[in-house]
């Protein structure tokens, strides 16, 4: 970590080091006054404009003094503002430059090669995260889940498709699931506005983490509500407000994010789920099931043609076809 390093020595800090700067203030972020979560989480959240912010700018955006900006700089180590400042913009030029990284990496391999390399890559991050997840605390997520009166759940950015995912197979087994949609911090706390003690928020977030969801975190877990979190490491923001975290393995592949570890413990936890409650889960798809039949969900999606008639001027349901008939005679 940066603390109690000489300019100097900061001065002779190699790439690697230097990268480290959100490393460093996600594992000092418990340590941090409410004001130095605010910069930090802030910065995670938006890098990319803060990078060319000033203190005083810094601390107008959060509605806090600049003097309060300066002692975050101090409290990580560096000499002043300004030196922060260059440490952030040396990260981000890193961050950014994954494109031509990722060119050097495999610049003259075939595409095989290349697809053999990603998924090993994948491979490797399961297999990292079967090694170190928790089965108590996957056990616990599973119970809460299951006994929430009502469960929340958050993903931003490249998190959202596994909260879609997650919302869409809670939806089908047990219903009363909501799923957070808003670029807004207000509207976020407006859809979470009844959360309660009987309830259950689930927040999603990987590097860099989502200020949105730390908050919806926050009110959820001051709400009394069970918090579950699905994050990188125990170093994570995110488990600050979490009764239950989950890891999974999810670093930098070239210039995205890989999700497949993440996905993979929703998986496991669906199935788990399915196997706690099976007589409930088999109602619902018995259900779910007389109405895509009823309805003919699927045979229309496919566009079959029966006795030289396409499908798509069928009627819809039984009903439709009732009503067509009175309206023959």
């Amino acid at each position: 970590m940066l603390t109690g390093r000489s300019a100097d020595q900061r001065e002779g800090q190699t790439p690697m080091e230097k990268k480290d700067l959100m490393k460093d203030m996600s594992d000092r972020f418990s340590e941090m006054s409410k004001s130095q979560k605010m910069i930090a989480s802030y910065i995670l959240d938006h890098y990319e404009e803060a990078v060319f912010m000033t203190a005083a700018k810094l601390g107008e955006a959060l509605h806090i003094s600049e003097s309060t900006v300066v002692r975050f700089a101090l409290m990580l180590g560096y000499d002043g503002y300004p030196e922060f400042q260059k440490a952030l913009e040396s990260w981000v030029k890193e961050r950014l430059s994954g494109v031509q990284r990722m060119g050097v990496k495999y610049a003259g391999r075939s595409q095989l090669e290349v697809i053999t390399s990603v998924m090993q890559s994948d491979k490797d991050k399961i297999q990292d995260t079967i090694d170190h997840l928790e089965p108590t605390a996957f056990e616990t997520a599973v119970d809460i889940i299951l006994r929430a009166k009502k469960v929340y759940i958050s993903g931003i950015r490249s998190c959202e498709p596994l909260a879609d995912f997650l919302c869409f197979y809670l939806n089908m087994m047990r219903g009363d699931v909501a799923c957070i949609k808003t670029t807004s911090m207000s509207e976020t706390f407006e859809q979470m506005l009844r959360i309660g003690e009987k309830d259950a928020f689930i927040g999603i977030s990987f590097p860099r983490y989502s200020m949105r969801t730390l908050k919806a975190m926050e009110f959820a877990n001051d709400r009394n509500a069970k918090v579950i979190c699905l994050t990188d490491s125990i170093h994570s923001p995110m488990c600050m407000y979490s009764s239950c975290n989950l890891f999974a393995k999810s670093n930098m592949v070239s210039i995205v994010d890989s999700l497949v570890a993440p996905l993979s413990v929703i998986n496991a936890l669906v199935v788990a789920m399915c196997l706690k409650r099976p007589a409930e889960v088999k109602e619902s798809l018995h259900t779910l099931e007389e109405v895509w039949n009823s309805y003919q969900v699927y045979l229309k999606d496919e566009i079959n043609f029966i006795e030289e008639e396409p499908m798509l001027s069928y009627p819809l349901s039984k009903e439709s076809v009732r009503k067509k008939g009175r309206k023959k005679k």
